[in-house]
């Protein structure tokens, strides 16, 4: 059964990562010979930037993610699928969706095939100590990320303006992905100073919501925030919270749309589309009017 990420998560990675490479390329090595995944926080010797684990956690974070959407997936008749392609909306070889829920398993995907975008933003959280024995080790969890010196996950400014410039470079590429929701899939809070970045973000219809899938990412609940005030960001606490939101998320009929004109234009725009009989003829009067400009 799929879980929502947690500590028993972290070390499945590290188990996985030790059958294909050293632990010099995963854990930092102090003076003292001691391996940490992350430099503590009262550590004062030399320290060097780890990136050799970069490739690792990104393969298996975003094969959790697809297997975390699974069994959702399924139930809405739709795949799970890696590393789409789609050229319609900016979907290259060299730029592909982490994950996406689709109706076709198919790496190069139709943009009305596609139900919903997730762009992977996930790392190792906490601190874990590696000890290694003559033919046995061991991984001791020693902290939160509060007790060591990493930025994890959501947490860091460029992880945040990379999950933002990639859901923009899909917007901006026409109109075939208008109708596409975009979420963005983390295992940590974000920071207090993009709180109403992600709320904007939602409200213009750029990115759907950052969602953390880490219901205790630090031992202290009041810096564990649930939700932001528009829910640009949520935090899910269990497994049908989050297969509700995703039910919700791809079921909604919702659209895309972008414009700066001059007020005079745009009130041109709205008196036609409200000569329309109903609300959805309205809307889409109003958006195929947008496209024309």
């Amino acid at each position: 059964m799929n879980t929502l990420w947690n500590k028993d998560q972290e070390k499945d990675f590290f188990n996985n990562a030790l059958s294909l490479a050293s632990p010099e390329k995963l854990f930092y090595l102090t003076k003292d010979g001691n391996y940490y995944a992350y430099w503590p926080k009262k550590y004062k010797g030399n320290k060097t930037t780890l990136q050799s684990r970069n490739s690792f956690i990104g393969s298996y974070t975003e094969k959790y993610t697809s297997e975390l959407f699974e069994e959702i997936s399924g139930k809405l008749n739709c795949y799970s699928v890696q590393g789409i392609i789609c050229d319609e909306i900016g979907l290259t070889k060299n730029s592909r969706a982490d994950v996406a829920i689709c109706k076709t398993n198919n790496i190069i995907q139709k943009a009305e095939d596609i139900r919903l975008i997730l762009e992977v933003k996930m790392s190792v959280v906490w601190n874990w100590q590696y000890k290694q024995f003559k033919d046995s080790y061991e991984l001791t969890n020693i902290g939160d990320y509060k007790s060591h010196q990493g930025t994890p996950g959501l947490l860091r400014s460029d992880t945040m303006l990379k999950a933002i410039g990639k859901s923009i470079n899909i917007r901006v590429s026409g109109f075939d992905g208008s109708k596409i929701p975009i979420i963005i899939i983390g295992n940590t809070p974000i920071t207090k100073s993009y709180y109403k970045k992600v709320d904007h973000l939602k409200k213009c219809g750029v990115i759907q919501g950052f969602w953390s899938v880490n219901h205790k990412p630090i031992d202290n609940p009041i810096d564990n925030i649930k939700r932001t005030e528009e829910y640009g960001f949520f935090r899910f606490d269990d497994l049908n919270e989050f297969n509700q939101a995703t039910i919700d998320i791809v079921q909604e009929d919702r659209e895309y749309f972008s414009s700066m004109l001059k007020r005079k234009r745009l009130g041109e725009i709205i008196e036609i589309a409200n000569r329309e009989s109903s609300y959805e003829k309205k809307a889409q009067s109003f958006l195929e009017l947008l496209k024309k400009q």
